[in-house]
């Protein structure tokens, strides 16, 4: 396995002096979807979430942290938001909005902050994995300390019935 390089995201963690531990896993260039991530960990897809980035109207943009296996519900992410209306952001759009790329994105160190909301399983969990900031690298972290990091709040924003 190649060393481990650190990311922005970790550097920003490490300067808050917050406790995480960087994952490596095999990235699949064709599979980028949460399941190959959490299968490659060994870990549970539930505690394995996904930086997903909108756009809501009179609100901008915003992020959403949801569990690998769920789908965002862009009416409940709106209403979180405090907006009537949300959508995601164009793929073409979030690099050079983020700074990260697709399979890569990390609710920490975007190129600015935005609101972010976690989903309320996020907290059911001792650790959580979300995106490192690049593909083949995880954060193992606090949900909580994540959450209070990020500035983010807590609320329902997955599509009930979905699961991938």
């Amino acid at each position: 396995m190649a060393k481990v390089v650190k990311t922005n995201a970790s550097r920003l963690l490490e300067h808050a002096k917050i406790a995480f531990e960087l994952v490596p896993y095999e990235v699949d260039e064709t599979d980028l979807a949460a399941q190959h991530v959490a299968d490659s960990l060994g870990e549970d897809i539930n505690q394995v979430f996904k930086t997903l980035v909108l756009h809501a109207d009179k609100v901008g943009y915003f992020v959403c942290v949801i569990p690998g296996n769920c789908e965002v519900d862009l009416k409940k992410a709106a209403r979180a938001i405090g907006a009537k209306k949300a959508e995601m952001l164009p793929m073409k759009q979030l690099l050079p909005l983020t700074g990260y790329i697709r399979g890569g994105c990390s609710p920490i160190g975007m190129k600015k902050p935005f609101p972010t909301i976690f989903h309320t399983t996020a907290v059911d969990f001792d650790v959580i994995y979300v995106s490192a900031g690049q593909r083949g690298l995880q954060l193992k972290i606090e949900p909580r300390v994540l959450i209070a990091f990020v500035g983010a709040r807590i609320d329902d924003v997955v599509k009930d019935d979905v699961r991938l």
